[in-house]
Formats: structure tokens, sequence, C-alpha cells
């Protein structure tokens, strides 16, 4: 197994594989099957092209073979922020022929994520675009490398082959190129199903992201539990619009569980309404993934009516707590439509309304797990099991979710109990149909339209500016992303800050641009508790206040 990597107790392994949630195969070999049972169906269509699972197959074994030219061994890590294409399916399967580990990052994240995914993992290559929009990824890397003699290969999508140089490589041109490792090779790899598959990324409340390994085993099991619940019919199709390196468009049941079922899955980069509703029409999509952030856009766009909606059969929200009126206007624009709330975590647990559910439940629940074996509590603040109807933080274990972050032994000892509990840091209560309903969190996070924020990141880059003594970044609600972040800020004596200043500071710390604060309120001091610490309840309160 890896090293850093938080393994199930051998008695738990044991019981999960008894049980066939576990089958000890590794990824690959599961979409091996999958790949040669659908072979002639349509598997994957982007805006350029339409892939059948035996042209997926049969990329991704190419890709595979050209990525053992180039050095990848088993378990290598690859920092991955492909946009939501072709190239990133035959890449992530091609990463999985050879046993390296994608990180799968977003393409919004800049460099000081990525340079602290590279840390954290011992990253050996990254996948990126060349550019998207005006940002050069390519110069990102460059930086990077400079600091991390280990980070020695770039494939970059959409770069001009005449352009490769050193470790920068062309992903479209080694699509078009024959590989010198034989095929063969490829079926001497061996691959532990307990090792990692994939890494995801926390939201993580400190400010350096942990990182989330999810095993063959279970990530396999994620999918086809999560596909089980989603009413997936031959010839339906996904539309994946949220970026796919994100756990739900991915695998709950995103890309994997449609496949897994021999569904067609429809990569896109663009949420603009027109352009989702012209894809919904043109394809027949029956299925889609969403943020309540945009399904507000989307509902409230007078172009929907302008379009074939009928085919949509499952609008799956998730991210954050999608309210019931919300709900409702989608399913009177979507007759016939089920509006499907679920709450997951990259970490595992993942809980869903089913199809068949009472209206009560559909109309004011997130559901309820999914597996059998997925142990649930809700505890108060000295751990003590709440009474059903009253509001407890989440703790979770079971055969798909993780035992512990990757090398962090400190923040997991802190994060998980003794016995194996994941402390999620989410506030739920339990109805009296045994449905669970999200009421916030104890976690420091934002979260801006599904992204989560962790807020004392944000504040510790904050507090480098020279103007600055003390600061808080705390949410205040938003009718479409549900929160955005404002940034607190007590000033050094006779020193200022205005809001553009403190954002053109920011991005100079090269972070995504989610992270950067929409709101600054410059303030005398920051109200405290009753603990000494800061009160960021009552920060919040204030700017509820002040925005009426």
């Amino acid at each position: 197994m890896l090293d850093g990597v938080v393994p199930f107790p051998a008695d738990v392994a044991r019981r999960y594989r008894e049980k066939g949630y576990w089958e000890d195969r590794s990824l690959i070999d599961v979409f091996g099957e999958v790949f040669d049972r659908y072979a002639d169906r349509v598997a994957l269509i982007d805006d350029e092209t339409t892939v059948t699972y035996r042209e997926l197959d049969e990329r991704s074994r190419l890709l595979a073979r050209h990525l053992v030219d180039l050095g990848i061994k088993p378990l290598d890590r690859m920092v991955v922020q492909l946009p939501n294409t072709v190239q990133f399916a035959y890449l992530y399967f091609a990463l999985q022929r050879v046993g390296a580990i994608p990180i799968l990052a977003l393409s919004v994240h800049r460099r000081r994520e990525v340079e602290q995914f590279v840390t954290l993992a011992d990253a050996r290559a990254c996948a990126v675009p060349a550019h998207v929009r005006d940002f050069d990824f390519v110069d990102m890397v460059k930086a990077i490398m400079a600091d991390h003699a280990g980070l020695d290969l770039c494939l970059v999508q959409g770069m001009d082959p005449e352009a490769e140089a050193g470790p920068f490589v062309s992903l479209d041109a080694l699509l078009e190129r024959e590989p010198s490792t034989p095929e063969s090779a490829l079926k001497d790899i061996t691959i532990d199903p307990e090792d990692p598959a994939v890494f995801l990324l926390s939201g993580g409340t400190t400010g350096i992201p942990k990182l989330i390994p999810r095993t063959h085993n279970d990530y396999v099991y994620n999918s086809k539990l999560a596909a089980s619940v989603c009413d997936i019919r031959d010839g339906d199709v996904l539309l994946l619009v949220l970026p796919i390196e994100h756990n739900l468009p991915l695998a709950c049941p995103g890309m994997q569980g449609f496949l897994l079922k021999g569904a067609t899955a429809v990569l896109s980069t663009s949420t603009r309404p027109k352009d989702v509703f012209e894809r919904v029409q043109r394809h027949r999509v029956t299925h889609v993934h969403v943020v309540p952030a945009l399904l507000i856009r989307w509902i409230n766009d007078p172009s929907a009516s302008e379009y074939d909606l009928s085919s949509l059969h499952i609008v799956q929200s998730g991210g954050q707590r999608l309210q019931p009126e919300v709900r409702q206007k989608a399913q009177a624009l979507l007759p016939g439509c089920f509006i499907q709330e679920n709450f997951g975590m990259a970490e595992g647990l993942i809980m869903f309304v089913r199809i068949d559910d009472p209206d009560k439940v559909r109309r004011e629940t997130c559901g309820r797990p999914v597996c059998e074996d997925d142990e649930v509590y809700l505890i108060d603040e000295d751990g003590v099991p709440v009474r059903q109807g009253e509001v407890g933080e989440l703790v979770v274990r079971g055969p798909y979710t993780l035992r512990g972050y990757f090398r962090s032994p400190e923040y997991n000892a802190r994060a998980f109990t003794p016995d194996g509990f994941y402390r999620s840091g989410d506030l739920l209560r339990m109805d009296d149909t045994g449905n669970y309903i999200v009421e916030g969190r104890r976690k420091d996070l934002i979260n801006r339209g599904g992204e989560k924020i962790s807020a004392e990141e944000v504040e510790n880059l904050i507090l480098a500016h020279p103007s600055v003594l003390n600061v808080a970044c705390v949410p205040y609600p938003d009718e479409v992303l549900g929160e955005r972040m404002c940034a607190c800020v007590v000033t050094k004596e006779g020193a200022s800050i205005d809001f553009d200043e403190l954002v053109d500071f920011l991005e100079k710390m090269e972070i995504a641009k989610f992270k950067l604060p929409e709101r600054l309120e410059v303030l005398d001091d920051l109200p405290l508790s009753g603990f000494g610490k800061v009160s960021k309840k009552d920060l919040t309160a204030m700017l509820v206040q002040t925005s009426r």
C-alpha cells in the first residue's frame, strides 16, 4: 500500500468483502469489462467528438502506453486539471491502466493550490490545458517546476506539437502517435485494489488542502451504489457541466456510473442557459447534475421555453441545500422530471432522495444513505448522539468512506474518532421518516455555489497585507449562490485598505478566483464570543442587518 494512506482495519475490510461491497479488482479491470460489453454504444460526447466504448478503450490503451514511454509508473501521482472533454476520460482511464494516481484539481486552481498538491503528494507530473481564457497554464507549471525537481512531466491539452519542449508534451499529439511500449506490457502491471485509484480534494478548513484517497475497491462501489438509485435506463444520456474533477460529476453516479450502465455522458464546458438547453434538446439528455445556484439560473432564464426539454428525467442537485421553492419552480418548468436532492462528500458518504419516496421526503430532505452499512450518527459537542429531530454533527464510517486523509496524521487525529468515524463538520437532523435535513455546518467553511472555501486559508493570506492587523472571513447570504464571502478587516493604526486593493493583493497570491472576497467591511474591532474567540456568527448577523 502507498505510504501515507490510512488503511481500513483488517476485520472491517474482511466484512466488506464478505458482503460483496469490495470486489478486490482494480477500477480498470471493472471498466475493461464494461468497454467490451458495450463496445458499439456511444460512451462520450463533447463539443467536437463522439466516442464509442470501443474507441474509449483503444484510446486510453494507446495513451497508457505513451505514459509508460514517458516513465510513469504504478503509484506515481499526476495533478490533472483538464476541462470537460473526452481527453479527460482518455487520460483518466490511461492512468488507471498503468496504476498511476490522478490528483483531480480544478481548472480554476492556480499556482498556490497546485504547488500545494505537488508538494503534499510528491507529484511526478501535471496535465493541464494550454490556456483557459487569458490564463497560461504552461507558464504556471514552469514556475512550479523551478522549485520542484521531482515534477518532470507536463501533458498539455491544446498545445501545438511544434511547441513541445523538454518536459512539456502535447496530449493531443500523443493520441496521434504510435508509442514504443507494446500493448502486452500493460498486462504485466499489477494494481493493489486497496491502493488509491484517485485523489480527490477536500474543502478543507485549514490553509493546506487535504488529499482524499479513494481506493479502487471503494470508488467502484461508490459509483455502482449511486447509479442504483438514479434510475439509469438503456439509452439514457447524462449532461456533465459541473467540473468533472468533482466527485459528483465523476462518480455519483457521474461519468463512471453512467459508463457502468452502458449509457452516454455528454461533456460540456459551458453552463450558460442557452448552451445547456441546446445540448439537452440535441442529445435528448435524460439526467443532469447541478448545484442549486446553476438550477436557479437556468429556471429563471426566459429562453428555457424556446427549447424542447421534455427528455429530462432526473435533475440531480448537490453541493448545498436545495430550497423547496426552487424545487417547486423547477418541477413546474419540467413536468414529469424528478428533482432529486442528494447530500454527499468527496470523503465518501452519499445520501439520496429516492424516486419513489413520498412527496414530503422529496420536498424537504436530502434523503438517506445508500448502503445499509453506512454507519451514521448525529452527535452534540460532547460527542453524545442527539435525539431524533435534534440537530447534530454528522459522523460516519462505511465501505466507501475514507479512514484518513493522505499524509495528514495530525489533522486525522482531530478529524476522526478513535474508532474510525469521520467527523464531517456538517450539521444535520433526522426527520420522522428516517431521512435527513441539512442545517448548516460546524466547519469554518463558506459554501459559494457548491465550492467550499476555507476561511482560514484566505484569512492567512490577508494577514500578510501590511495594512491589516486582524481579519475574519465570514459568509453572508445570497439568493443564487447560497453564500458569498466577506472579509471583515481591522487595520493597523494609521493604515487603510479598500476592496479593490485587497482583491488586487490576493490575486497576486495566485489563488483560485472563487476564493476572492466579494465584500469588505473595515471595522474598529472584531466581536468576541464568551470563549474569547472571534464571533463569526455575530459578524454574519451584522452583515445581514446592514444589507437590508
